[in-house]
């Protein structure tokens, strides 16, 4: 189950099911985390995935820790871990957007494209404890969280992206690397 489903797989296109909290310490879900980090990691440029890309249609997504040390700036120390959002709900937005260039998916390999977004927004989650918490972003993190919502709605970028183009092998390539520099913080 660690392998990214591609559109256009059904799957991707259906409303994931929240995720009982009673459930969210059951052994399913916590395989379901696990092959998440593990499907997200093998990918040089992810910085996100939502459960229904890995053919579990449960509302829940994980963002790479390295997005929040960027946020941080965080060049020293112990790198922040992956973080997990289950059911999470985008509770406020900004009025104010803007167009992100260069949004891409895991499930819509190397096509990129500029996609309209709130500046601002605020999602609340449970984590993998059950604990429920609130966060607020600007900016990339903003993008994510209404990225991976979207998932969870069957919504993919490309829906609403204008200048949708597939990436050359040799973009690619040097995509890769910057990502690699910006994990690495160099």
């Amino acid at each position: 189950m660690c392998n990214i489903v591609q559109e256009p797989n059904k799957i991707l296109r259906g409303k994931a099911t929240e995720i009982p909290l009673v459930d969210i310490s059951k052994p399913e879900i916590i395989k379901v985390i696990s092959d998440m980090k593990i499907a997200l990691h093998r990918e040089p440029d992810g910085v996100a995935i939502a459960a229904p890309q890995i053919a579990a249609p449960v509302r829940m997504f994980i963002v790479a820790g390295f997005v929040f040390d960027l946020k941080k700036k965080n060049i020293t120390g112990t790198p922040t871990p992956d973080k997990i959002f289950i059911n999470p709900e985008i509770t406020k937005k900004s009025k104010e957007t803007f167009w992100a260039k260069g949004e891409g998916c895991l499930s819509v390999r190397w096509i990129y494209g500029t996609t309209k977004r709130n500046k601002t927004c605020t999602i609340r989650a449970y984590n993998e404890q059950g604990k429920q918490f609130t966060m607020s972003a600007t900016g990339l993190l903003s993008q994510i969280f209404q990225h991976e919502c979207d998932h969870l709605d069957g919504v993919l970028f490309v829906d609403h992206a204008k200048d949708v183009r597939h990436m050359t092998d040799e973009e690619v390539a040097d995509y890769q690397t910057e990502l690699e520099a910006m994990k690495n913080n160099k």
